[in-house]
């Protein structure tokens, strides 16, 4: 187990910084697994970044230990595999853990669900609080793409929280047929990120296939961001916020 350096540390840098050891301890109240090596681990992954001291000692900030916290528990509540918390983290979303329904909405952004529920369209309209209508004009403009299985229209998580947003958008005034621009905008991300990892996803090689999912994971994240921070500044703009 690893100890406080005996070199000094200024008191106002350090004051609140904790061994491994120490956030071991603290989260082994709600995590009875957690060990140094599986902390170790975490950052082996660049999940972690604790900060080093000149003899090489990890020190966690109490961010640290809040990022480990969030880590643990999506891996624990809701069995996401490390490519997707990787993804999370990129996106800025590791502490949405606690929201009712974040790991519905985790799973619905994954680019490899693995299958998960179907929903006809009465228990869409039920989860969603959508009403038909809106759910037809959505499938019209290509916004939601249901499942056709034997005549009937089948629904996964991810068109569930697609519609839940449009939803929440035609409160204010915004329809089906205003949101074509973003569904033109996603046809093309897509497209772009199809360029780069495309080859790699049709491989027959099973391990070059799981890389290139991971790398469209990441890929997909980044773009995420990027779109919400070139929207946040033109919003900025609107509201003369902009520089």
């Amino acid at each position: 187990m690893e100890t406080t350096p005996r070199t000094p540390v200024p008191a106002s840098t350090d004051r609140k910084a904790l061994t491994i050891g120490a956030v071991a301890k603290i989260l082994s109240r709600e995590f009875e697994d957690i060990s140094i090596s599986k902390i170790r681990y975490l950052e082996d992954q660049k999940l972690l970044s604790p900060r080093r001291t000149p003899g090489g000692y990890r020190l966690y900030s109490q961010a640290d230990v809040e990022r480990l916290r969030a880590i643990l528990r999506m891996q624990r509540d809701e069995f996401l595999p490390l490519r997707v918390i990787r993804q999370e983290l990129a996106s800025g979303s590791e502490h949405s853990a606690a929201r009712p329904g974040a790991a519905g909405m985790r799973r619905a952004g994954s680019v490899d669900s693995g299958g998960g529920a179907r929903l006809d369209l009465e228990e869409l309209v039920n989860q969603t609080g959508v009403g038909p209508e809106l759910i037809a004009e959505l499938e019209e403009w290509r916004i939601v793409q249901p499942e056709k299985i034997d005549g009937q229209a089948l629904y996964d998580e991810t068109d569930r929280e697609i519609i839940k947003a449009c939803g929440e958008l035609a409160r204010f005034g915004v329809g089906a047929r205003n949101l074509r621009v973003l569904r033109t905008a996603a046809d093309r991300e897509a497209a772009l990120l199809e360029a780069s990892v495309g080859p790699a996803l049709r491989s027959s090689n099973h391990n070059r296939r799981k890389e290139a999912i991971e790398n469209l994971e990441a890929l997909a994240a980044t773009t995420n961001n990027l779109t919400h921070l070139l929207l946040v500044r033109d919003l900025r703009k609107l509201t003369g916020e902009g520089s």
